[in-house]
């Protein structure tokens, strides 16, 4: 066998250039392979990642019917003191006006308690977010994000000042940073931002009542989402008459799972794509073989005179298009690592990193082993075959 390497590698340098237009199918498909599926592991870990600082333990409740039995604030406080849950927080939107001096604009208020910021993990800035105390002394309290601290007040670091929402007066008492890698971010990116306390924006709200249609749980620390889900499911099944349809109950896991789910099913298919290529690489070593057995065929007839049995020249020629194989895909994995590296430096503005992942590469190596053989065979056992005495009077 060492011996057949060797002539297999005597035979490619005799040729450079043809060994290595030969190997460029091979080389190609394995780049195309393990790039590839790179870009679509980085780009998932990525997404995942960001989904993740979300909060995992995260679980969001809409309620459509409350079968003439709302949810309130109340329900929500005496529900936290069960083991299965965490944090509890009410979420109401309204879109309002705002006004600071003489600048106006377009502002989303959110109603919500004390909870809701270590649920959504909101990162602040400067000052505090909510405190109970604010939801039961209907404060008329706000925090901001940047985007509207610079915009309507003009600069980030306004505690203490006071801003019109629809007419009435809300003090600043903190401000959130403005993160563009967040998934919630990315949806409000550009806009102005405030959370009050759920009891205030009933206040001065036309729309917005006591009666709780959003809110957001996280597991307790002794369970888990599921466990969560479950007694959450019990609870509002038994509210609500049995009636499954009348919420719905969703978490940031489940996303998650969707994800790795749709990308695991994009990766083989863009690996079934490159896959492609490589057969067609695996083609053009069938077809150089086959030159390469009409040139040889004295050799091969010389051999066979001398004592050379059916089975050695079937190895000889079946160990070169595996040698062939196995170069072209060294240098497409060695392709395949400065390509990513070029791409991760590229983008990284986006923090996102593109790595070889340890699975694809021996992938390719198998797939590429494997090609060496089913497409060297054909060619290997054309030379085995041959008579001794017809391969001596070749004359080609």
């Amino acid at each position: 066998m060492i011996q057949s390497v060797r002539m297999a590698i005597k035979s490619i340098s005799g040729n450079k250039m043809r060994a290595f237009l030969t190997m460029l199918g091979i080389i190609i498909g394995v780049m195309a392979l393990v790039i590839l599926v790179s870009l679509v592991s980085g780009a998932t870990g990525n997404v995942t990642d960001t989904i993740a600082s979300l909060g995992s333990d995260q679980i969001s409740v809409r309620i459509s019917d409350n079968k003439g039995n709302p949810v309130t604030i109340s329900d929500l406080n005496k529900w936290m003191d069960e083991d299965a849950f965490g944090r509890i927080a009410p979420t109401a939107t309204e879109s309002v006006t705002a006004k600071y001096g003489t600048e106006t604009g377009s502002l989303t208020v959110y109603g919500t308690t004390a909870p809701y910021g270590d649920i959504q993990k909101l990162d602040l800035l400067v000052g505090r977010f909510l405190k109970t105390v604010d939801e039961e002394n209907v404060s008329f309290v706000c925090v901001i994000n940047e985007t509207a601290a610079t915009e309507l007040v003009g600069y980030a670091d306004c505690l203490g000042e006071d801003i019109r929402l629809n007419g009435h007066r809300f003090q600043v008492v903190g401000v959130l940073k403005d993160d563009d890698t967040s998934l919630t971010s990315a949806f409000r990116s550009g806009s102005l931002v405030a959370y009050i306390p759920y009891s205030s924006l009933i206040r001065i709200s036309s729309t917005v009542t006591a009666e709780i249609t959003s809110f957001y749980v996280s597991a307790g620390e002794a369970g888990t989402v599921d466990d969560a889900k479950t007694r959450l499911t019990e609870i509002l099944k038994e509210r609500f008459d049995s009636d499954e349809d009348a919420f719905s109950i969703s978490s940031q896991n489940a996303l998650e799972s969707a994800l790795s789910s749709v990308t695991s099913i994009l990766a083989v298919l863009l690996g079934g794509i490159a896959a492609i290529s490589l057969i067609v690489g695996g083609i053009g070593i069938m077809n150089i073989m086959l030159v390469t057995v009409t040139e040889r065929t004295r050799e091969i007839g010389i051999r066979k005179a001398i004592g050379a049995s059916r089975g050695m020249i079937l190895t000889q020629f079946l160990v070169e298009a595996v040698v062939i194989c196995m170069l072209g895909c060294a240098l497409g994995i060695l392709g395949s690592w400065g390509v990513l590296r070029l791409i991760t430096t590229v983008v990284s503005g986006l923090d996102i990193s593109f790595q070889m992942s340890g699975g694809v590469v021996l992938i390719a190596v198998l797939f590429c082993f494997f090609i060496g053989i089913v497409f060297g065979l054909y060619p290997a056992n054309k030379a085995a075959r041959m008579a001794p005495i017809d391969a001596l009077h070749y004359g080609g």
